[in-house]
């Protein structure tokens, strides 16, 4: 019978598995190692897959406060049927989607924005046109840019 040669796991393999079973653990790890200089045990798959991840976050997170904000410009300055009832709640909101668009915004996540405001819009337009019952005839294209939407807009 063969005997095969069974070479011990490496420190790489091992923070696979631990991705495996607990995250966190894995990144504390990871920071650990990399603190360390420690750079050939690091787990460079999976921190590379994290890395990206964060970056995806970033840019969705922005995006839909974003979103949240061009809705509510929109049915502030358009929905004139509901802007007395609703005109205080609608600048507040405004006013709280640009607070944390400021505390999360980056120069990389700007010009992010700024490649996207087209979308952003029609996604932002579908929703207000299903909220208003299709009645109000909103801008087929974005009126606003960008720094209107991160300063300020008179809407009235």
């Amino acid at each position: 019978m063969e005997s095969q040669l069974q070479f011990p796991i490496s420190p790489s393999e091992v923070l696979s598995e631990l991705y495996e079973q607990d995250p966190t653990q894995w990144l504390e790890v990871t920071v650990s190692l990399l603190r360390q200089n420690a750079l050939v045990d690091v787990d460079w798959v999976h921190l590379i897959e994290e890395l990206e991840s964060l970056g995806k976050r970033d840019r969705n997170r922005v995006a839909h406060l974003l979103e949240q904000l061009i809705r509510h410009c929109l049915l502030l300055q358009y929905w004139q049927q509901e802007r007395g009832r609703n005109q205080n709640h609608w600048r507040a909101e405004i006013q709280g989607f640009r607070t944390q668009l400021r505390r999360h915004l980056t120069t990389t996540l700007k010009n992010y924005l700024e490649e996207e405001l087209p979308q952003i819009y029609q996604d932002a337009l579908g929703y207000v046109q299903e909220k208003t019952g299709h009645t109000v005839d909103f801008p087929q294209k974005c009126p606003y840019s960008l720094t209107q939407l991160l300063e300020s807009l008179p809407l009235d």
